[in-house]
């Protein structure tokens, strides 16, 4: 579906910007690194290390599920004006070595954002054939969002060399914030007895692997479908045996099953962000301190 959608669109986009195809573009008129990313995680990681020398867009747009996007025309000509494209990487974009191609800028810095992050295998065969074979959720992971900023950092100081000190520095402060957070609460954690949460989908296993965490879901990694009756009768029976008292509930989620779960089990509903959208007005590190503390308070 996707290779049909962007054949189409090729012809689109080739002929509104065959003028710019495969010229060397690098900085902006405004002094500014042009750079595309696919969602907003990674448009909080540029800007860290970007500051004020990058212009930021977002492709897939707020509310929208990632695992389900599709490219549209405005996307590929977003592409071909850009001097660096920055994906999450793990299949996550499984549309965006197509996308890149049907652009036309040959130019363009393509970042793997995954690049170095030990990935964590599916094990179910229907999400491998789907989806691929590792979980893409690399981005709710204080480890490994510091991996996938120094591959931003990297791929700015290969565009915009005269100002890689700035990039440097930018890294260094940003770095430094998401390893005090982890180690704040890898502190918090080693001391419960309980590691065990409850949650709409299963995307917080790389944060599961920072502490040494276990996350039972209600729907799979890809968040497709909805459990059957067996499956929630064993949910229930797991929240009850586990004593567990909050079910986490995502924005782009139904919040249906949760409910019904938390009614079943005795618990209560709370939002965890997924940082898949802008949520609440709430930096990437806001976000992520408040998953953490709402996490760790219910284990405690």
């Amino acid at each position: 579906m996707v290779k049909k959608i962007i054949s189409v669109l090729l012809c689109i986009s080739v002929a509104l910007t065959a003028s710019a195809c495969g010229s060397q573009k690098n900085i902006t008129p405004n002094g500014k690194v042009k750079i595309t990313v696919s969602f907003n995680a990674l448009k909080e990681f540029v800007a860290a290390v970007g500051g004020d020398k990058v212009d930021i867009s977002v492709i897939i747009p707020d509310g929208t599920e990632p695992h389900e996007f599709e490219p549209k025309a405005q996307d590929l000509i977003a592409l071909n004006n850009a001097d660096i494209f920055v994906i999450n990487g793990l299949s996550m974009e499984r549309w965006a070595a197509d996308a890149v191609k049907a652009s036309g800028n040959t130019a363009l810095i393509t970042v793997d954002a995954s690049t170095g992050i030990d990935p964590i295998v599916n094990k179910n065969e229907a999400e491998v054939s789907e989806h691929g074979q590792y979980d893409p959720h690399i981005w709710l992971s204080l480890k490994c969002a510091e991996i996938m900023v120094l591959n931003i950092k990297d791929a700015l100081v290969k565009a915009d060399p005269d100002n890689s000190s700035s990039y440097q520095n930018n890294y260094t402060q940003y770095a430094a914030e998401l390893e005090q957070l982890c180690t704040s609460y890898s502190a918090k954690f080693a001391a419960v007895s309980n590691k065990s949460f409850v949650t709409g989908h299963a995307a917080f296993g790389y944060l599961c692997r920072d502490f040494n965490l276990e996350q039972n879901s209600v729907e799979d990694v890809f968040a497709e479908g909805e459990p059957t009756a067996q499956q929630l009768s064993l949910l229930i029976e797991y929240c009850k045996e586990n004593h567990v008292t909050t079910i986490f509930s995502e924005a782009l989620e139904n919040p249906d099953v949760a409910d019904t779960l938390a009614k079943e089990a005795g618990a209560q509903v709370k939002s965890i962000f997924t940082i898949e959208s802008s949520e609440n007005g709430k930096t990437y590190l806001e976000r992520m301190e408040e998953n953490l503390k709402v996490i760790y308070e219910s284990m405690v």
